[in-house]
């Protein structure tokens, strides 16, 4: 290994972890003086084509408060048969299927290059997944029926085994059974009230779901035992009634008067459709995948009445107190969040209004079950139908890229102790002497429950160190984490990823160069935004930009490398070089700063800062600029106002938007069309290279961006605006000439003056 950046990269590529720290402090006290806690960032499913498929169970620890999986960090005693835990030292028998292993021929799961592994459970239950649609029909017929056409296209990408259902609403909630031949059926509940899943049973008249016993877990999944009612069939056989149902669908039918809004009873009709999978198919994997075009105005889950006249809450509105429906609301979709994650059933909401339409208050409906959330303007943009598309994305074996009904249990070191995690996940409770007192996120557990997840879906986890200053940990310790992934696979098999991994310990009174050498600060900077986003879902704004401050200040103090109260000499390492730009770039983020988005917006971007992995997130913190221009290839830029030139074309990549911006003359000239003359061939390549480059972004990225074109003086250009560095403001726009960029109208101080300020504090002798 040459440098700690490619042992990062290594292991992000091999186990999908990302660690703050890289070289461990060797007590509680050193590692409270990091000020960054030791944490990771986790992706259980990070694709990895050369993970060798195995058949079997995996070896486990035997002693009952371990249960640690047999790793390539055990001892192995290959002619006793034996291997040490390398978490409690336990000494374990190989089981009988082992007799034959020795140095030269080994198992999978002991080879070093397999510190992550899956198996495949061959004796559990098969059972497929179900997808339950839930649709709004309160929208006008355009809508309607481009949300039918992605319905209808959708059941052709499941899975022929896959369990299918649909509810739709409006001002009164219809069970659609799949079933009758000739003559579609429904059922119709009242859109104002809420009903028990015991009530939505009897009222349908449905019994629980097939038990999986013993003679059906040899069966293979074409010879699954028939589901266990008429609202949830196999595709296979009714994905021709289900097609001829879509077709059908009329708006709602309810008049609605002058000035008024569609009576829609969202809550009610999730509240049915949590209630139906809980009784039908308790702890398998589904997909709630509920589509709304407006808010919820009637019923439980209300979140604003039918009177045009009054508006849906504002960010104003809730500071103010002045949200009459809000807490009931919530109160309602978390209750419905909690019933839902507890039975591994996922909810999925796809928004698309050009109001907002509740997420605020469903928020918890996606964050617990590790749904999607997904807001757009319109269902017949291609914004939604794109994105829709890439939910039901295969892999190379033409699997679904989702699993479901997913466990992440976290084991420790005896030095270390677990705080808690922050994802899109709740916390099982499960207690343990790992546990530590600290919370972080949800904590109080080793193990927490992921309802479903991609590839992408990255877990971020926080540890304690909690060996004591005067024990010492001898030479060549080393501290180790596993985490055991336990889920459901589209092809309906029980699958266990386990990554495990080990860092070395390091005394920060003699070798604290170590510990900062091993510094990550783009993980860093994910997790600290985790916080500080956890944290503003509770506190007030100014409290936690305020924490994000002094957070940055002491770690300036701790790692820089300065003279008492002279801010000239302040320096800082290259690993640490990038930290307090990205914590600039957060603080003026629309995570923190509320202003200008509606509750729904700027729930949307925190939920996806919550779940995407590390690069993604960055971008999403930092956006990433490029400059287009007949001086040299294309290249990265600074996030400046400085980069804004007449002559050049900018993209930048924000991973909510894709932007373009022409420069001024470079505006003109496409103005008078220079592009279609033949002369200027390469001025039309020009143009076109921003473009190409944002239609690769576009292909991958989920959820789809939103794809803007503008030029210098455009109304579009505040987006751009909005996200550089003011490095030059109309206030000191003549200090540096006028060819140094666009100059920003804005108050905010640029990143230069922040890092003066935090240099002068962060080496004054009285902070």
């Amino acid at each position: 290994m040459t440098t700690y950046e490619e042992f990062i990269q290594q292991n992000e590529e091999r186990d999908g972890i990302r660690l703050t720290w890289n070289v461990w402090p060797s007590s509680r006290i050193d590692a409270g003086r990091l000020v960054v806690p030791l944490a990771c960032l986790y992706q259980p499913l990070r694709e990895r084509p050369d993970l060798p498929p195995i058949q079997y169970e995996p070896v486990i620890c035997t002693r009952s408060t371990c249960r640690a999986i047999l790793n390539p960090l055990c001892q192995v005693d290959y002619r006793a048969k034996l291997w040490v835990c390398n978490f409690c030292f336990q000494r374990n028998p190989f089981p009988p299927q082992y007799a034959a292993i020795s140095e030269q021929h080994q198992p999978a799961e002991l080879i070093p290059g397999f510190s992550t592994i899956e198996y495949t459970i061959p004796r559990a239950p098969f059972m497929p997944p179900v997808f339950l649609f839930l649709v709004d029909t309160c929208m006008d017929e355009e809508e309607l029926n481009a949300l039918k056409d992605s319905l209808t296209m959708s059941l052709s990408l499941l899975p022929p085994t896959a369990l299918v259902g649909l509810i739709t609403f409006g001002k009164m909630v219809q069970v659609h059974e799949l079933g009758a031949e000739g003559i579609s059926k429904c059922y119709v509940f009242k859109g104002t009230k809420d009903l028990t899943a015991k009530q939505v049973q009897d009222m349908l008249g449905i019994g629980r779901g097939p038990v999986p016993n013993q003679t059906q877990q040899r069966m293979t999944p074409q010879q699954q035992a028939p589901p266990a009612n008429r609202f949830i069939q196999p595709i296979s056989q009714c994905d021709m009634s289900l097609t001829d149902l879509l077709s059908e669908l009329q708006r709602d039918p309810w008049p609605v008067g002058q000035g008024k809004r569609y009576l829609r009873s969202t809550g009610t009709a999730l509240s049915i459709a949590v209630g139906l999978l809980e009784c039908t198919y308790p702890n398998t994997a589904a997909r709630i995948m509920m589509f709304v075009g407006g808010p919820c105005s009637q019923g439980p889950g209300q979140v604003v009445d039918d009177e045009l006249k009054h508006p849906i809450r504002s960010h104003h509105d809730i500071h103010k107190d002045n949200a009459k429906y809000m807490k009931k609301a919530i109160k309602h979709y978390d209750a419905l969040a909690l019933r839902a994650a507890t039975n591994g059933h996922c909810v999925d909401i796809y928004s698309c209004a050009l109001d907002q339409t509740g997420l605020m208050e469903m928020k918890q409906c996606c964050n617990s079950t590790g749904g999607h959330m997904v807001m757009g303007d319109s269902f017949n943009s291609s914004l939604f139908k794109q994105t829709f598309q890439r939910v039901f994305a295969r892999d190379e074996k033409g699997d679904l890229k989702m699993a479901f009904n997913g466990v992440v249990e976290v084991k420790c070191s005896r030095e270390i102790k677990i705080s808690g995690g922050i994802g899109s996940c709740v916390s099982l409770n499960v207690k343990g002497g790992s546990v530590s007192d600290t919370e972080i996120g949800m904590g109080g557990t080793t193990q927490w429950k992921i309802c479903a997840f991609n590839p992408s879906s990255t877990m971020a986890f926080f540890f304690e160190i909690v060996n004591q200053h005067a024990a010492p940990i001898p030479q060549g310790g080393r501290g180790c984490l596993q985490f055991i992934t336990q889920y459901q696979h589209p092809t309906g098999q029980r699958r266990i990823r386990v990554t495990t991994l080990a860092r070395n310990w390091a005394d920060a009174n003699t070798n604290v160069h170590h510990i900062s050498a091993g510094f990550d600060q783009e993980a860093a900077a994910v997790i600290m935004s985790r916080m500080v986003v956890y944290k503003a879902e509770t506190d007030d704004g100014p409290d936690v930009l305020r924490w994000v401050d002094r957070q940055l200040i002491r770690l300036c103090q701790k790692f820089g490398e300065y003279s008492k109260d002279d801010p000239n000499s302040f320096r800082l390492t290259e690993n640490f070089s990038l930290y307090p730009q990205f914590m600039y770039h957060l603080r003026r983020s629309q995570f923190l700063q509320v202003f200008n988005n509606s509750p729904d917006e700027t729930t949307f971007y925190r939920h996806m800062l919550m779940r995407e992995d590390l690069t993604q997130s960055l971008i999403m913190i930092q956006p990433i600029l490029y400059s287009y221009s007949f001086n040299g290839p294309p290249e990265p830029v600074l996030l400046d106002t400085s980069s804004i030139q007449a002559d050049r074309i900018l993209l930048m990549d924000t991973f909510f938007q894709i932007l373009i911006y022409h420069g001024e003359t470079i505006a003109q000239w496409r103005a008078l069309k220079y592009q279609d003359m033949a002369e200027y061939e390469n001025f039309k390549q020009l143009l076109q290279a921003p473009v190409d480059d944002a239609q690769e972004i576009l292909q991958t990225r989920f959820p789809m961006p939103r794809y803007i074109d503008t030029e210098h003086g455009g109304s579009q250009a505040r987006f751009l605006l909005s996200k550089v560095n003011p490095s030059q403001t109309h206030n000191n726009m003549y200090a540096y000439g006028q060819d140094a960029g666009a100059p920003v109208l804005t108050d905010d101080v640029s990143l230069q003056v922040f890092m003066e300020h935090l240099k002068k504090l962060a080496v004054s002798s009285t902070t």
